[in-house]
């Protein structure tokens, strides 16, 4: 697919409601290309959200959604096929197939869109692998895997296509510090090594400043702030600077007190 623009993704205007609940507010968002981009905000503010409407699997209520140069949010299903074979996506959970091994999880994706067959999946497997440092778990079932060797995996699985764009829902929580930090490593080396733009939605501070580009700041469906750490880390608006101090605003605090 050519996409001869400066940008992977853009959004324009977005809007998304459920029921009463109105989670995107008009959001205007660009994603350059061959960059690492985060989306920081709290849980609940509409980062995830937007993820599932750059890859198709949530319609706007209002607004356009662009891959390239290519409008995305009014195709169909089977439209999307094509853009989708460019997006990588590593699921919050991981969302790995429990009853396959390490191996077939991964291959799942080639042997269904017929990318490779026969030897050539097993060699684009365990090329990923290599990559996310698991060779050795080619063969394990899942359950047999940690937490962070679940989410490693899943990006091997993510990006076994040799996507584009790789996006990141979320990809620490729920991991200790540690195994966090083996993750934003890699978050970097891929980008890096393999030339992806990659699109990080996150509400973790630490991983967000170390493997950010560039930062756009969500707040209640809107975005508050865009630009590099250094100018998101200076900044002086209010809604920023409680959510960088982990300070909660009266009217949160109002809540439990009510």
């Amino acid at each position: 697919m050519s996409q001869p623009t400066a940008d992977a993704f853009r959004v324009e205007n977005l809007h998304k409601s459920f029921g009463d609940l109105h989670v995107l507010q008009g959001v205007d968002m660009r994603f350059p290309r061959g960059k690492i981009t985060v989306v920081l905000g709290a849980s609940g503010c509409g980062k995830s959200v937007l993820l599932r409407h750059l890859v198709g699997l949530e319609k706007p209520d209002q607004g356009s959604v662009w891959f390239g140069d290519t409008r995305i949010d009014d195709m169909s299903e089977r439209e999307l096929i094509a853009p989708r074979r460019h997006i990588g996506y590593l699921f919050q959970q991981g969302a790995l197939f429990d009853s396959l091994t390490v191996h077939d999880n991964i291959a799942f994706a080639l042997v269904e869109h017929g990318v490779a067959t026969g030897d050539q999946v097993s060699v684009m497997v365990a090329h990923v692998l290599h990559l996310v440092g698991l060779t050795d778990k080619i063969h394990v079932m899942p359950a047999s895997l940690s937490g962070g060797q679940r989410k490693r995996v899943a990006l091997a699985r993510a990006i076994v296509m040799h996507p584009q764009v790789v996006l990141y829902d979320e990809p620490t929580t729920g991991l200790d510090p540690i195994t966090s930090d083996v993750i934003n490593e890699l978050i970097m080396k891929l980008a890096r090594e393999l030339s992806m733009t990659s699109i990080v939605v996150t509400h973790d501070l630490a991983s967000a400043f170390k493997v950010a580009d560039r930062i756009i700041m969500l707040h209640n469906g809107r975005v508050e702030l865009a630009g590099t750490p250094e100018q998101v880390r200076a900044s002086t608006l209010p809604v920023v600077a409680r959510f960088l101090n982990g300070k909660a605003s009266p009217e949160e605090l109002a809540e439990i007190e009510a």
